[in-house]
């Protein structure tokens, strides 16, 4: 995913957990479980789980070594598992 993620996160048209189709100006995000493009609603529910704060740790861990990038970097696949994205 990391290859392709801005057009995967940004144009995706449906909550890959729900399936609650996004408009083009919906935010979404990636799900630090499985880094597919999620809804809001989803990621708030994927907050209270809990392995929630291991998970996530381990998912900067993992995509810091992958991309050499530190996670705050806007230009980072590993920031949008945080920062909300909308289609362009």
């Amino acid at each position: 995913m990391e290859a392709n993620w801005e057009k995967e996160l940004s144009c995706a048209s449906q909550c890959k957990r729900c399936k609650t189709p996004l408009e083009e100006k919906e935010r979404r995000i990636l799900s630090v479980y499985d880094h597919q493009p999620i809804c809001m609603q989803c990621k708030s529910e994927e907050e209270k789980r809990p392995n929630y704060d291991d998970a996530s740790k381990q998912m900067i861990a993992n995509c810091m070594k992958q991309t050499n990038k530190p996670y705050g970097d806007p230009a980072s696949y590993c920031f949008h598992h945080f920062c909300p994205f909308k289609c362009n």
